[in-house]
């Protein structure tokens, strides 16, 4: 019984070294964040960094620039329906009412310019 309760508050007291050791390495004051950002941003990129800053640059310009086109075409697409088209018909004049609503929608834009 007594090896036991030895043994208890032997990991107690090890545990709670552990765990007072451990408190303040991952205290961080927000004083101390804009300095650690301020030395990493000194430092000169690797080159390794740098090819995946600009790899993270070029997907951004990428999806940016489908996002623009996907807004043109849609758009695009409502400017039509509201001059006539409904694309969900299944129409044997198909090209030919697509062909109508934009010369009613060209006109309807050359009209309010």
């Amino acid at each position: 019984m007594r090896s036991t309760t030895s043994k208890l508050a032997l990991a107690a007291a090890t545990a709670a070294f552990l765990i007072g050791a451990a408190a303040p390495a991952f205290a961080q004051t927000e004083a101390s964040a804009p300095a650690a950002a301020e030395a990493a941003a000194s430092q000169p990129l690797t080159a390794k960094e740098q090819k995946k800053q600009a790899k993270a640059q070029a997907k951004a310009q990428h999806k940016a620039e489908r996002k623009a086109a996907r807004a043109k075409n849609t758009a695009e697409l409502k400017k039509l329906e509201d001059a006539g088209y409904k694309p969900a018909l299944n129409d044997p004049n198909y090209p030919q009412n697509l062909q109508d609503a934009q010369k009613k929608a060209n006109a309807a834009a050359g009209a309010s310019q």
